[in-house]
């Protein structure tokens, strides 16, 4: 999976070479609930839990980490970061978009992700590319916030065309 975006970014699988920016990502874009190294390094080498990244160059800029589960028709959008130096350029939509593309090329049915009730920038994204509310988890993040559900359903790429 390489894929090259406007504005010289790229998207594409990360390797255990990212794995330092990654962390380091994760240490800039989150307060709290941070993935562990070893974590990271799990999903990095998982066969069902893609970690896309998002590239400046040869600088990563941002993060999505996809988990499907074997036989499921749902994938979950388990985390996604943005570089605080790089946001309003199209990151969090490429990864976004990367993660729509994965789920289609296997047959998925719906992406879901949980976003902080008071993350609005995140949430009009996530609005303006076709995600609808569904739900809530109360206490849901480490300092006890609630988190929203979201869902987007898949159009079969066949059916996406012809609409």
């Amino acid at each position: 999976m390489n894929t090259h975006v406007a504005g010289g970014m790229t998207i594409g699988s990360a390797s255990l070479g990212d794995l330092d920016a990654i962390e380091a990502l994760e240490a800039a874009a989150f307060t709290g609930d941070r993935l562990s190294r070893r974590s990271l390094r799990h999903f990095i080498r998982s066969r069902r839990r893609p970690l896309i990244v998002a590239r400046f160059g040869d600088r990563v800029a941002g993060y999505a980490l996809l988990s499907a589960r074997e036989g499921g028709r749902t994938a979950r959008i388990y985390s996604l970061a943005v570089d605080p130096a790089q946001t309003r350029r199209g990151v969090g939509r490429a990864l976004l978009q990367a993660c729509e593309r994965y789920a289609r090329g296997h047959g998925l049915d719906a992406l879901r992700l949980e976003v902080r009730y008071d993350n609005p920038a995140a949430i009009a994204l996530y609005e303006k590319i076709g995600f609808h509310p569904f739900g809530r988890y109360p206490g849901y993040y480490e300092d006890g916030a609630t988190a929203l559900r979201f869902e987007k359903r898949l159009v079969p790429a066949a059916d996406a065309t012809a609409a």
